[in-house]
């Protein structure tokens, strides 16, 4: 599993541009930069749509002023959902939503879970972790992947502030 002071792991993540799906790669986003990720076991889901995200979208000020370049949200689904949940959640043009869909970030940093047994596959695990130039310098774990307590935007800023 990934660990603080690790780099990121190459991969591609799919986003909506302007003109429809774009793949970023992990360097396009992470190197050179400072960037919060917080990882989500679904778009949508109830823990996600409810608590998760709006504590970020709530707090994206407060967090970029702190000298974060981007906040970015993961989670194994496709571009078009994540494009959605991005809209329907007011998140559009403040947080970058990535998709994850293979689950290939998710597997190659050791934050992937089984949720076979709730209908949902393999998915992200919840985490959140503050990246500066591709280096993982702070990262945040729920054990259990239905809630949102250490994870969170008020976690977050305290660690930005040292």
């Amino acid at each position: 599993m990934i660990k603080v002071g690790d780099r990121l792991p190459d991969a591609d993540f799919l986003v909506m541009g302007k003109e429809g799906k774009e793949t970023k790669s992990v360097a396009e986003i992470f190197n050179g930069r400072k960037v919060v990720l917080f990882g989500v076991p679904g778009a949508f889901t109830p823990t996600c749509h409810r608590n998760h995200l709006p504590g970020f979208i709530n707090s994206i000020d407060g967090i970029r002023a702190l000298g974060v370049d981007e906040v970015a949200v993961v989670a194994v689904n496709d571009v078009f959902v994540m494009d959605a949940w991005s809209t329907a959640s007011g998140g559009k043009g403040q947080i970058a939503f990535l998709a994850d869909g293979s689950a290939t970030f998710a597997k190659a940093c050791g934050l992937d879970i089984d949720l076979t047994v709730a209908g949902m596959g393999t998915r992200c695990t919840r985490f959140s972790m503050i990246v500066e130039d591709g280096v993982v310098t702070h990262l945040n774990l729920e054990e259990n992947p239905g809630v949102a307590e250490k994870t969170g935007a008020v976690q977050i800023i305290e660690q930005l502030q040292g």
